[in-house]
């Protein structure tokens, strides 16, 4: 099993030399990735119609993925960079695969995609793209990320997307960016199992968790790709305590995770670091 660590980015500020002492120091733990959240837009709760139970806000920070795994690659030499997710239908499929080709290619072929169908709406209408058709839009963009991370020219003509020979350059080091998926319901767990490399799992109690995981995997068989695809889960330090955390890997080990991400805590830098720390001593990293 490798072990990543979620990006506290709606904690961690804003403060760049913050931000790069916290990525070296885990790179220097031994930690494998970081995976970082998506929102282009928060949406303020005050407005008509918004129930109040939405996670995030416009109060809450998120910094822009790629551009932030762009800079991190300058000062690393190791750690993947993980999207988890990227709201893939709300942006522009040709510029992600731009985007993410370069990230994969400025940091030596370090970066996975994990995408997701989102559920602020708000962020839909403010950058132009249907809600409504989310969930199918993502199946044909993620078809033509992998045509435009393998060809050099690609002709599609599909439902939301047309590419009429025409490709990106450079391409990627990896061919294709390996492509995950999260998500709750059971499309998602048979989109995953069908067409990705990937599922990212909640952060929940596994015994809680074991029948969605079950269908994943029982989906996975029934493709043929059982053997193919992982699963990844995460642990939120702020939720388990530290005499918590052995039955909580080895619960997810037992469902047959390939990849747990730390979600530490804390008051300031040095806080987050030192729970990373006894983490990793705990599993002897």
């Amino acid at each position: 099993m490798q072990f990543g660590v979620v990006f506290p980015q709606t904690q961690l500020g804003a403060d760049p030399h913050v931000l790069r002492d916290f990525v070296q120091a885990v790179e220097g733990m031994g930690y494998h990735h970081l995976l970082a959240y998506d929102h282009v837009l928060g949406a303020n709760p005050d407005r008509p119609g918004w129930d109040g139970r939405r996670p995030y806000t416009y109060n809450d920070m998120f910094h822009e993925p790629f551009t932030l795994f762009s800079w991190m690659a300058a000062f690393t030499r190791r750690i993947g960079f993980m999207t988890g997710v990227l709201i893939l239908p709300q942006r522009q499929t040709a510029l992600v695969a731009k985007q993410a080709a370069q990230v994969d290619l400025l940091s030596g072929g370090r970066l996975r995609l994990g995408i997701g169908v989102g559920w602020n709406e708000v962020e839909y209408t403010c950058l132009g793209e249907d809600f409504s058709t989310r969930g199918a839009r993502v199946e044909e963009q993620m078809h033509i990320l992998r045509q435009l991370w393998t060809r050099d020219l690609v002709n599609i003509r599909g439902r939301f997307d047309t590419i009429d020979d025409a490709g990106i350059n450079p391409l990627p080091p990896q061919q294709p960016i390996p492509i995950w998926i999260g998500g709750t319901a059971d499309v998602v767990l048979r989109r995953a199992a069908r067409l990705s490399d990937g599922y990212i799992a909640g952060s929940g109690d596994p015994a809680k968790s074991k029948a969605s995981i079950e269908r994943y995997w029982q989906h996975a068989e029934d493709c043929g790709r059982r053997e193919a695809i992982g699963l990844h889960a995460r642990l939120v330090t702020e939720s388990a305590d530290e005499s918590q955390w052995e039955g909580f890997v080895r619960g997810w080990g037992e469902l047959g995770a390939t990849e747990i991400a730390i979600y530490p805590h804390g008051e300031q830098l040095e806080d987050y670091l030192a729970r990373l720390d006894r983490f990793r001593l705990m599993f002897g990293m």
